[in-house]
């Protein structure tokens, strides 16, 4: 419902003097009746001090009506003076309310002003918006909840697709054909045994024509990966790379990349991969497009049957020189081993942790990196 606005307001005064003059009383004759300094009245009458709840009970016993009625008066009167002072306020409520704020400004992907005239069009410009009277939406699709409703997707998650977007626009790749993938997956497959190796990931994919980019996730942000597509021919893969081991940066960049050949967001969305390597997460409640990228990922380092195989030969009995000899055969990093036996609840996640080694020191700044100290610019 629309507030009523009143056409004009008078302060409290402008009713005493009123009020006296009916009664013929003098200001020195009102601060005798209520007890008060001449001077006290005579500041109220011209506005200069407001009328407290003490000063409004004089007043209602003197002329005959309640505290509340001046004190009524006092309010609409002081927010009267407020009222052009109001409208930034609001507004800057606004922005707050719609977007990250102090986390964009301090990620640089806005550029702080003093004018809130020029920080609202800066805002409106990252997100494509000609104004902003309507919520910004990146049309995704949250591929770990049953149902996808865009309300729920937040301010922070809004904002890293919408930047993810703007770097991804700004990458210059190879072309991009139907059998990139397949040719990504057999020369990835050869970094998988040295961690150092990772440096090499981000040019074998902009060779192939697919965008890769790392963007530090907001404070309590659980998106793993993203996959977008610009247009029919230029698949974006994003990373936040939270979890910071060799095992869960293999299967997040594989599963994304089995969304970009399965064509999945192809359509328009983005498929945004939640808890996608938190331990323990169950997969009940995925779609079936998800659990086919889950697999088709997990069969590009360690095929089922080939790690099956190696389950029915050793367990229980695992020790750290079996799964590092199992490893070396297959061709991987033994934590990407444990990873799966992890994952598989084939041994607990407790156990074998120092095999999993740290991944983002090796790929951070060899791929467009925005995060982590480096950032990429405002483009």
């Amino acid at each position: 419902m629309t507030e009523r606005q009143v056409a004009e307001v008078f302060p409290p005064g402008e009713f005493i003097k009123e009020e006296i003059d009916a009664r013929g009383w003098t200001q020195n004759d009102l601060a005798e009746i209520i007890g008060k300094s001449q001077r006290l009245v005579s500041e109220v009458i011209l506005g200069k001090r407001a009328v407290t709840p003490d000063t409004a009970q004089a007043l209602a016993d003197a002329f005959g009506t309640s505290a509340q009625f001046w004190m009524n008066m006092e309010s609409v009167y002081q927010l009267s003076k407020l009222k052009t002072d109001a409208a930034p306020v609001a507004r800057r409520a606004k922005l707050y309310s719609l977007f990250p704020v102090k986390e964009m400004l301090r990620r640089g992907w806005i550029e702080a002003t003093e004018s809130l005239d020029v920080l609202e069009a800066r805002f409106a410009t990252f997100f494509g918006m000609d104004n902003l009277d309507t919520s910004p939406k990146f049309h995704s699709y949250a591929a770990r909840r049953t149902i996808y409703n865009e309300v729920e997707q937040s301010p922070m998650l809004t904002a890293w697709l919408y930047r993810a977007k703007q770097l991804a626009q700004g990458l210059i790749v190879g072309k991009f054909t139907a059998k990139s993938v397949d040719a990504v997956v057999a020369q990835l497959k050869a970094l998988m045994v040295n961690p150092e190796d990772i440096r090499q990931v981000p040019r074998v994919l902009s060779e192939a024509g697919i965008r890769l980019m790392l963007i530090e996730p907001f404070p309590g942000m659980k998106v793993d990966g993203v996959c977008f597509w610009l247009d029919a021919s230029s698949p974006v893969v994003a990373m936040t790379l939270r979890f910071d081991r060799i095992d869960n940066f293999w299967f997040v960049l594989m599963h994304e990349l089995r969304h970009v050949a399965n064509k999945d967001g192809q359509s328009g969305s983005a498929i945004v991969d939640e808890n996608l390597g938190a331990e323990g997460n169950g997969s009940a409640e995925k779609p079936d497009f998800e659990l086919k990228a889950d697999n088709e990922a997990a069969e590009t380092f360690i095929p089922a049957a080939t790690l099956k195989d190696f389950v029915l030969r050793v367990a229980p009995l695992y020790s750290e020189q079996r799964i590092v000899g199992f490893a070396a055969r297959i061709g991987v990093h033994p934590g990407i081993v444990v990873g799966q036996l992890h994952n598989h609840k084939h041994v607990p996640f407790s156990h074998y942790r120092k095999l999993l080694v740290k991944a983002r020191e090796h790929i951070i700044g060899n791929a467009l990196t925005d995060g982590w100290g480096h950032h990429a610019p405002v483009l």
